[in-house]
């Protein structure tokens, strides 16, 4: 019942995502959520991230930032990044994740998304199909919604954690 917001890996941060390993195994398109995955909610993008984004596309990524967020934010902190974006993209809806590969011109088995919650993020991300990573929450500051969600995912957590150690039983890694 809950397998629909389980995240097909989690990472502490997008710095600890192997990218190169990904593109070796034919990942050509990324979709990014913002906030709280790349920098703290409402925060502008900054050089660290900037560069981010720069070594994804020297590796021949294609990048998308993919935010329920107005335009305004969105286009605030893509300033420097200058990558396609959805905003508005009505997470979990699958539909801003088809237009988000649509505009970066990659099928769904070429494209990964990241972000960092479960109701919204990753649930929209397995209904369209894709590939996924859940980093953990740069900041505990969030939005009173989001906060109540987060005592939701725990839940989730739970119990994907021992969804986990039980298959990595049964293959023998654990």
């Amino acid at each position: 019942m809950l397998k629909c917001f389980y995240p097909d890996r989690v990472e502490n941060s997008v710095f600890d995502i192997d990218f190169r390993k990904l593109y070796a195994s034919g990942k050509r398109g990324v979709l990014f959520d913002i906030d709280n995955t790349l920098v703290e909610h409402g925060a502008d993008s900054n050089k660290k991230v900037d560069a981010f984004f720069g070594g994804l596309h020297n590796m021949g990524f294609k990048t998308c930032l993919i935010s329920n967020n107005d335009e305004e934010r969105v286009t605030r902190f893509n300033k420097n990044i200058n990558t396609e974006y959805i905003y508005k993209a009505g997470k979990p809806s699958g539909r801003g994740y088809l237009l988000a590969m649509q505009k970066m011109g990659v099928t769904k088995d070429e494209t990964l998304f990241v972000g960092d919650q479960l109701f919204t993020d990753i649930y929209g991300a397995n209904k369209a199909g894709l590939d996924n990573i859940c980093v953990r929450p740069i900041s505990p500051k969030e939005e009173i919604q989001i906060v109540l969600k987060r005592k939701l995912e725990k839940i989730v957590y739970a119990s994907y954690n021992r969804y986990v150690k039980r298959n990595e039983k049964r293959a023998g890694l654990y």
